[in-house]
């Protein structure tokens, strides 16, 4: 299911290769993010181009809306997507954290108010495992609780504890119903490590989520606002725990920079909303930082978003005509930065494997961190 391929001398990074049912996947590898079935501004076509190896969708939205029936009379979530690739399920464990208002945890599961009508409804850890199987997603998340940032101590000691219940009653109720179904053809199920800032909880929970036994590991709860230092510890702290003969994903991160830090401390899969997110607004990402095109100093240049860059938007559009269009609410100009911002994460990811391999990759990465500045980022979504 899962090999690796190779390992960094000076770092922890690594290369490897996933199997799933839709194809393999060559790690560390960035999952565009397709909440509701859609990368936003994207068509799983120009994924195709952009070389994406899988994307991400979210079953608490695709269980709100469409819904399971709707997504089950297509033939299941790649069919009606009309995307061939893996795709990964997040179980909704986020927005237990994200919709605090909204819901209640229990030993159950959540109850909870959903956001489009407000109509009540539970997703327990069951549910959440048969929903994700009713899509047909490749991987598929445990539900877990994620803790808001900051947390006492004693409230991430009961979380850990009620993460690791539910990630057990979600093996047994994949197992009870999947038991007869070979590898790789059948859905692979990750484990997810939480803990907030707590090294110690971090460690505590990784163990016993290991000690179940799962395809992978995610370790979540590391971009929910804590500081930048206080990730990479809660990161730290969690891998080497981990088997190294299974895949390590790190959820919902993160900038540039970041991703390189944790490729460097031995993760293998990423997602994160930026790319998508900053090109609705304007912002495009490049190998020295970030680029506001709403700003005036960019009207009059001809040149791309970032030289050498062989995506769509700069092998055929100047800066100045991209301002334009975001400034004048053209759909075309957030379509354009999507499609480069893309490029660059799943570049770089192409990039990282490359310098893995050569031995190289620490002094890509120290140069790279080194050179990104954050500049002028508006982040309203």
């Amino acid at each position: 299911m899962f090999e690796l391929k190779a390992t960094d001398k000076n770092t922890k990074a690594r290369v490897g290769r996933l199997e799933t049912a839709h194809g393999s996947i060559d790690t560390p590898a960035f999952m565009p993010v397709g909440t509701q079935g859609s990368v936003k501004a994207v068509s799983p076509r120009e994924l195709r181009e952009l070389k994406a190896q899988i994307i991400l969708g979210n079953t608490y939205h695709l269980f709100v809306r469409p819904g399971v029936e709707v997504i089950k009379h297509f033939g299941g979530l790649h069919k009606f997507i009309n995307w061939d690739g893996p795709i990964l399920t997040d179980s909704g464990g986020y927005q237990i954290f994200s919709l605090a208002k909204l819901r209640r945890i229990s030993e159950e599961g959540v109850r909870f108010q959903n956001h489009v009508d407000g109509a009540p409804a539970l997703i327990s850890p069951e549910i959440a495992m048969e929903i994700q199987t009713a899509l047909g997603s490749d991987i598929a998340m445990v539900l877990d609780e994620c803790p808001p940032y900051p947390c006492h101590y004693e409230y991430a000691a009961r979380s850990i504890q009620l993460t690791a219940r539910w990630a057990k009653r979600c093996k047994e109720n994949v197992e009870h119903r999947t038991s007869n179904v070979e590898r790789p053809t059948r859905q692979l199920i990750f484990g997810i490590v939480q803990g907030a800032t707590f090294e110690d909880l971090r460690q505590t929970s990784a163990h016993m989520i290991v000690d179940l036994g799962f395809d992978g590991y995610a370790i979540g709860g590391v971009s929910v606002g804590e500081p930048e230092e206080e990730m990479f510890r809660a990161v730290e702290a969690s891998e080497p725990v981990l088997p190294t003969d299974r895949p390590r994903y790190a959820m919902g991160l993160g900038t540039p920079p970041q991703i390189l830090e944790l490729i460097a401390r031995g993760m293998d899969l990423f997602d994160c909303v930026l790319p998508t997110r900053l090109a609705r607004n304007g912002t495009a990402f490049t190998s020295t930082g970030t680029l506001n095109l709403k700003n005036a100093e960019f009207t009059m240049d001809k040149g791309p978003i970032e030289r050498n860059c062989r995506c769509l938007a700069c092998r055929e559009f100047a800066r100045g005509y991209i301002r334009h269009l975001i400034k004048a609410e053209e759909i075309l100009g957030l379509r354009l930065i999507t499609l480069h911002n893309l490029h660059f994460y799943l570049d770089l990811m192409r990039q990282a494997r490359a310098k893995i391999e050569r031995g190289t990759f620490e002094d890509f990465r120290k140069q790279f961190v080194a050179n990104y500045k954050t500049r002028d980022v508006d982040v309203a979504v």
